[in-house]
């Protein structure tokens, strides 16, 4: 029972963290806070919206996994269509002749990734009738 509780808490604080650091990066670059924006180079603006709107629904998902909810899945998995999509505009962007980081690519497998870990955590975690259903 404790390491259930010790997983969905390390989770939290691990996706809490991850959240904040990325709306206060993405905010700073469409914002233009603290100069960052001119530090970033060649960014692709959309890109920045998808991380964005990625970090809002991870602060979303921090909450669900506080409350031990199903939906923190869905909301996950939310965010990482969100960033597939972004992703596979990227490519597009770059065969098109648009300049970007090659920064960009590396961090956005890595977010990509991320997300998909947390989701999978919050699917075997809070999914228990999932688990039931198909056990013999």
């Amino acid at each position: 029972m404790k390491n259930r509780n010790i997983i969905n808490t390390v989770s939290a604080i691990i996706l809490a963290l991850f959240a904040l650091l990325t709306l206060f990066l993405s905010s700073s670059v469409i914002f233009d806070w603290f100069g960052i924006r001119a530090e970033e180079g060649n960014y692709v603006l959309f890109i920045v919206w998808a991380n964005f709107i990625s970090s809002s629904l991870y602060l979303i998902a921090v909450y669900g996994f506080i409350k031990r909810t199903k939906w923190t899945f869905w909301v996950l998995i939310t965010a990482l269509v969100i960033l597939i999509v972004a992703f596979i505009a990227l490519q597009f962007h770059i065969n098109n002749g648009g300049i970007y980081e090659a920064k960009t690519i590396k961090a956005m497998i890595f977010r990509m990734s991320m997300t998909l870990t947390f989701s999978l955590v919050a699917l075997v975690k809070f999914n228990k009738s999932l688990w039931r259903k198909y056990s013999y």
